[in-house]
């Protein structure tokens, strides 16, 4: 513990230092002359700021949101399905949600109900397992023919495919191999 005696030494360095550092303060400003002239009124109230192309910038978005959309443009409906069973490796699911695995094989549910979806899916990947196929694509399509019931083979498929252990995983397609009307399946071995 510090005594007193060290405790006054310490206070009388501090007070001496600073004297010393505003000493040195003083004469590194004795030659310095203050501003003169207009100083600038700090009281004036600032313009207030005017959006000169709020009017064409509304408009033109307006006009924007009520066009059709570009010839070609890759619209989506619905949502993306994603599932992977506990153990199966992160970077492994990255891989098959970018589409970096050899697809196998394919199944079209287009046209069936889902009594006979259910029985193909079935079917096929009993066979792509008998086979060793690591990856293979479902195509369930959109639902746009299902009316106000919604995608129900989609629904169905996400479910199923969910339930079977062959499968580790599975993903929405990318755009290219059918987006959000078919899926990528990740198959053990």
């Amino acid at each position: 513990m510090e005594d007193h005696a060290t405790r006054a030494m310490s206070k009388e360095r501090r007070k001496d230092s600073k004297s010393s550092e505003a000493t040195l303060f003083r004469e590194a400003m004795r030659d310095v002359q203050p501003l003169t002239g207009a100083r600038r009124n700090v009281d004036k109230p600032v313009p207030k700021a005017r959006a000169y192309s709020r009017r064409r910038d509304e408009a033109q978005a307006l006009q924007e949101s009520l066009a059709p959309p570009p010839e070609g443009a890759d619209l989506e409906t619905g949502e993306e399905m994603a599932f992977r069973r506990p153990g199966l490796p992160i970077r492994e699911f990255r891989k098959l949600k970018r589409g970096q695995f050899a697809v196998r094989d394919e199944l079209d549910l287009h046209g069936l109900n889902a009594d006979e979806a259910l029985q193909a899916m079935r079917e096929f990947i009993a066979d792509a397992t008998a086979h060793g196929s690591r990856c293979v694509r479902i195509v369930h399509g959109k639902g746009l023919g299902s009316g106000p019931r919604g995608p129900v083979l989609r629904n169905l498929v996400n479910k199923w495919l969910r339930r079977w252990d062959p499968v580790l995983a599975f993903c929405t397609t990318q755009p290219r191999h059918g987006g959000t009307g078919a899926v990528y399946v990740l198959l053990r071995r």
